[in-house]
C-alpha cells in the first residue's frame, strides 16, 4: 500500500504539476493514507459481499456489485481527502478549467485502481477456489474409492460364512475329531480375513498361506472330488495380488463344475510372466444354470484400482483358464 501510495502522487504529479514544480514530502503522506483507507475499505466490501453474494453461486451479480460500489467507494474517499488537502494547503487547482482536467485524471486513476484491486480479488479468489475444488474432488474420489473397494470385499464374506458353517453342522454329528480341526482351520481363515480387512493388496505368499488353510476345508466338504494343486515360482511369493482373489477362482470353479469321484474336478494355481493362472477342467454341471459372473467382476473391479493390466479368461481345450496381473511389491 505504501508502495502503490507513492506510485500514484508520481502519477498525478506528471498530470497535476503541485504549486512551485516540486513534490512535496505531504504528497506522499496523504496518497499514502488515502490509498491505506481505499484499500481496506475495499477488502471490507469484499469481506461483506462474500456473505451476501458469494462468488461461486451469483459469479455475474458479485462482478457488477463490486464494481459498483468499490468504484463509488473509492471515489467518496479521494474526493473527500482531496478536496481536505486543498483547503488545508491550497495545493491543488480546484477552479474553472483545471477542476475538470483534474476530475477527470483523479476519476481515470480511481478507475484503473478499482478495476486492478477487483481484477487481483477476482483471481485470487478463481485460485483459492479452484485449489480448493481440487483438493475436495481428491478428497471425496479417494473417499469414494475406498468405500468401492471395501463394497467389492463385503460381497465376499457372507457366501463364504455360509458355505461353511453348512459344512460344519454336518460334521459335528459324523466325526467330532475332524469337526474340531476344521474349526481351527476356519478359525486361520478368519483371522487372515481380519488380519486384513483394510489391507489393500497382500503377497502371493500370504494369499497361499491362508488358501492352505481354506483348501483343508475344502477337502472335509468335497473329499477326494477335488484337487487343488499349487506351483507358485519361489521368485514370485513376493509379488502382490488383492487379498481373497485367488479364493474367489476357487469357488467360482467349484460353484460351475462338477465334482464327483467319477469326475475330479482339478485346479491348479501357478505363476507365469508376471501373472498367476488359475487353471480348472471344464465340466459343467448337469442342471447349470447362468452366473451372475459376479466372482470374475469383482476381481476385476478390485484390479481397476491397482493397475491398467487387465484379467484374461481362457477357455481353450476343455480348460478354463484366469490370468490375474502380479503386482510388484511397493
Amino acid at each position: 500500500m505504501v508502495l502503490l501510495g507513492c506510485l500514484i502522487t508520481l502519477v498525478l504529479h506528471l498530470f497535476i504539476p503541485a504549486k512551485g514544480g516540486g513534490i512535496h514530502y505531504y504528497n506522499f503522506v496523504v496518497s499514502i493514507l488515502i490509498t491505506i483507507l481505499v484499500w481496506e475499505g475495499n477488502l471490507r466490501i469484499d469481506r461483506w459481499l462474500n456473505r451476501k453474494y458469494p462468488w461461486i453461486t451469483r459469479p455475474a451479480r458479485r462482478i457488477t456489485v463490486h464494481l459498483v460500489l468499490s468504484v463509488g467507494y473509492s471515489g467518496a474517499v479521494i474526493f473527500a481527502a482531496s478536496l481536505l488537502f486543498n483547503c488545508l494547503s491550497d495545493a491543488m487547482p480546484f477552479t474553472g478549467t483545471d477542476f475538470t482536467r483534474v476530475t477527470l485524471i483523479v476519476l481515470g486513476v480511481l478507475v484503473l485502481m478499482s478495476v486492478l484491486l477487483l481484477t487481483i480479488e477476482i483471481s485470487t479468489q478463481f485460485f483459492r477456489h479452484w485449489k480448493n475444488s481440487l483438493v475436495e474432488i481428491e478428497k471425496y474420489r479417494a473417499e469414494s474409492l475406498q468405500a468401492q473397494l471395501q463394497n467389492l470385499k463385503n460381497q465376499i464374506n457372507p457366501h463364504f460364512l455360509f458355505n461353511n458353517l453348512s459344512v460344519l453342522s454336518s460334521l459335528v454329528y459324523k466325526d467330532q475329531d475332524k469337526a474340531v480341526e476344521f474349526i481351527s482351520q476356519l478359525s486361520k481363515v478368519y483371522r487372515y480375513l481380519l488380519d486384513n480387512q483394510s489391507s489393500e493388496l497382500v503377497s502371493v505368499e500370504q494369499e497361499l498361506l491362508f488358501i492352505s488353510s481354506y483348501t483343508f476345508l475344502l477337502h472335509i466338504r468335497f473329499d477326494r472330488n477335488l484337487l487343488i494343486r499349487t506351483g507358485v515360482k519361489k521368485e514370485d511369493l513376493g509379488g502382490l495380488i488383492p487379498p481373497m482373489a485367488l479364493q474367489i477362482l476357487i469357488e467360482n470353479a467349484i460353484k460351475h463344475n462338477e465334482a464327483s469321484s467319477e469326475n475330479p474336478l482339478t485346479i491348479s494355481i501357478v505363476s507365469e510372466e508376471d501373472t498367476i493362472l488359475v487353471t480348472n477342467n471344464l465340466q459343467p454341471r448337469p442342471q447349470h444354470e447362468p452366473g451372475s459372473r459376479t466372482g470374475l467382476q469383482n476381481i476385476r473391479e478390485r484390479y481397476r484400482f491397482f493397475t491398467g493390466r487387465q484379467v484374461e479368461i481362457i477357455q481353450n481345450n476343455g480348460l478354463f483358464i484366469v490370468k490375474i496381473p502380479l503386482l510388484p511389491a511397493k
